[in-house]
């Protein structure tokens, strides 16, 4: 299956974007006929086959259209802070949108050893993560923020903070229950400090644990997405 990314694709308006176009008709050789399949990133799923092989304006004829296709009764928001490898963090990206994610955060603590990264080159590896797992919503993607900012503004649902400072901390596939809004604040590479910790606290989250091991920031990103799609895989 041939899935293509078309932002403002629509019956009324079903051309491919020129990338996309180039990639199907000079990359791919598809032809007029060819089955395809676009989405718009919001939930709009297409079936169509190629109507015109113009690369700057390369017509589809749809023949079904799937709405909300994928959509899930819960949503996952992982905010993390970019690792100084910026490798790391695109990957992280890469993975968190295939297992399934919602909306990815990057916040910028006390213990960062990255101060910057390329938001554009983030929504490229996004766009292509979802073209590569079949989906049909592109996560939201936030800039760079210090973690105290993104705090005040972290909207309601069940938050968690995984961190290793000393005290009580449960299994995140324990304390969360199934449905509902989910945000987990992953820290930097040398953890969250004491003080930042307890603003979180104040401001709702509930301290986590991942498991036994101590992992690398981008692994903790992917195994938290992970366990909170496991909780909504299971019979309630």
């Amino acid at each position: 299956m041939h899935l293509f990314f078309a932002p403002d694709f629509s019956v009324e308006w079903p051309f491919l974007p020129e990338e996309e176009a180039r990639h199907a008709l000079k990359v791919l050789r598809l032809g007029t006929g060819d089955a395809v399949h676009v989405t718009d990133g919001r939930g709009n799923f297409y079936e169509a086959t190629l109507a015109g092989t113009d690369v700057k304006k390369c017509r589809l004829a749809v023949r079904r259209h799937e709405p909300e296709s994928g959509k899930r009764g819960f949503s996952i928001h992982v905010a993390v802070a970019p690792t100084k490898n910026t490798d790391r963090t695109e990957w992280l990206v890469e993975k968190c949108v295939e297992i399934g994610v919602d909306q990815l955060s990057f916040v910028l603590c006390e213990r960062s050893e990255r101060r910057h990264f390329n938001p554009d080159r983030v929504e490229k590896i996004a766009v292509a993560a979802m073209k590569q797992s079949l989906k049909a919503y592109l996560p939201q993607l936030g800039e760079l923020v210090p973690l105290r900012d993104f705090l005040k503004r972290t909207p309601a649902g069940h938050k968690y903070i995984a961190h290793l400072v000393e005290g009580e901390r449960q299994l995140l596939q324990r304390v969360a229950p199934p449905g509902g809004a989910y945000c987990v604040l992953i820290g930097p590479e040398g953890d969250f400090t004491p003080g930042e910790v307890a603003a979180a606290l104040e401001r709702g989250f509930v301290p986590v644990s991942l498991g036994e091991s101590r992992l690398r920031t981008e692994t903790a990103g992917i195994v938290a997405c992970h366990i909170l799609n496991l909780v909504n895989s299971q019979p309630a």
